[in-house]
């Protein structure tokens, strides 16, 4: 019989393979144009329903048709969307909760449901995790904005500079809280070295830019660490 995590790590797998995969660009472009008239369109659902069926087996049928139905369902109603990334996003958000409503009502039960949350409410751990990554997310970015501000201000390209960093500064804290919390402190160091070689070597680089970029780096370094150590 097959387990729980293996069959939605299954179906998790059948997604990615029909929708990133076995999808030509071709079909998106043609779904894009045509929209619920396109034939890629359901053809597309049908192999995706058809994946996940071959990996998890014929008694499950009936979520390989769910899967097949509210795939073609939602690809169609995206392409009459924008292709922007919140779409993107959205897209696969709604893919991964029909495979999320799947598995719930084909293996798991309220009280199970109930009892998981029940230990997630009392986990100190867990909230103490999830506090650092939200302090290390927006409020850690405003807090260096703050700081590096008199630097910012004395550049021409200040609001595009600091945008394209917040999501930078954003990836690298919560990547350098994972290390810190496992211990891997020279994973850190290497994270470091290759963001210095990458974003520090460009020439003709004004001299209040590159003390901004520096400054700004380490804040940003130092605050998750910081904030890796006080989780821990």
């Amino acid at each position: 019989m097959i387990t729980e995590a293996v069959w939605l790590t299954k179906v998790v797998l059948a997604h990615l393979i029909t929708d990133f995969i076995l999808q030509p660009a071709s079909w998106v472009n043609d779904r894009t144009e045509k929209h619920f008239r396109s034939g890629k369109l359901y053809l597309h659902g049908l192999i995706t329903g058809l994946v996940a069926l071959l990996l998890i087996g014929w008694q499950y049928w009936i979520v390989a048709l769910i899967i097949l139905i509210t795939h073609t369902l939602i690809d169609g109603w995206k392409s009459y969307q924008k292709n922007t990334v919140a779409y993107f996003i959205a897209d696969q958000f709604f893919h991964m909760l029909i495979i999320a409503g799947c598995w719930y009502f084909t293996f798991l039960q309220w009280g199970d449901v109930k009892q998981t949350l029940q230990q997630l409410n009392t986990d100190a751990a867990i909230w103490k995790r999830l506090t650092a990554v939200v302090f290390l997310t927006a409020p850690a970015g405003i807090l260096i904005g703050q700081l590096t501000r008199q630097w910012r201000d004395k550049l021409p390209d200040s609001e595009s500079l600091a945008n394209a960093g917040k999501w930078i500064g954003m990836v690298e804290r919560i990547i350098i809280l994972i290390f810190v919390l496992q211990s891997q402190y020279s994973a850190i160091g290497l994270l470091v070295a290759a963001k210095g070689i990458i974003r520090f070597n460009e020439k003709d680089r004004p001299e209040i830019k590159t003390e901004y970029l520096v400054i700004g780096t380490l804040m940003s370094i130092a605050l998750a660490i910081i904030a890796g150590l006080i989780t821990k």
